[in-house]
């Protein structure tokens, strides 16, 4: 089997899991926390699929999330720095998406973006440095892998705070 195969397949099952976490829910429900302070099933998946759009930078391009016009659909502008990280409980409740197809809008222009790139990626392109920032410095085949992780695991929160409703 082939690096980007392995790939595709492991970012291939996240649409599916997206989609399971939110279909059929009303933007109270995806706006809903299921104690103060803590995350909604909107914002969750708002906050993954940034994550997974920052794989615009290794690519060289821009984020989705500021060149679509997808910030109106979550109540938001377009701050490319805003991606969740140190969000409070109130930044929290700013994520509120307008409905389901909000989201899977988004998500699926990320998804289908950066499928499309992984196809053509070799082995030795994951071995490229895309952030100096570390001790080691981070590779691309590292990168995805932690992109992966996170959004497995807010896609995983965001299906249990459904099963809380």
């Amino acid at each position: 089997m082939r690096v980007d195969d392995v790939l595709l397949d492991a970012f291939g099952r996240l649409p599916e899991l997206v989609e399971g976490a939110i279909e059929g829910l009303t933007p109270e429900q995806l706006r809903w926390a299921p104690a103060e302070g803590a995350n909604t099933i909107g914002w969750l998946v708002w906050h993954l699929t940034r994550i997974y759009d920052y794989v615009a930078d290794a690519m060289g391009e821009k984020h989705l999330w500021v060149t679509g016009d997808f910030a109106a659909g979550f109540g938001l502008t377009p701050d490319p720095d805003n991606m969740g990280y140190g969000h409070t409980p109130a930044d929290v409740l700013t994520v509120r998406p307008r409905d389901t197809q909000a989201v899977r809008d988004y998500f699926t222009a990320v998804h289908e973006r950066n499928v499309g790139w992984i196809r053509g990626l070799s082995e030795s392109d994951l071995d490229r440095v895309v952030d100096t920032n570390w001790d080691p410095h981070v590779t691309l085949g590292v990168r995805l892998v932690s992109i992966l992780g996170d959004c497995t695991q807010h896609v995983g929160q965001a299906a249990y705070l459904r099963g809380l409703l």
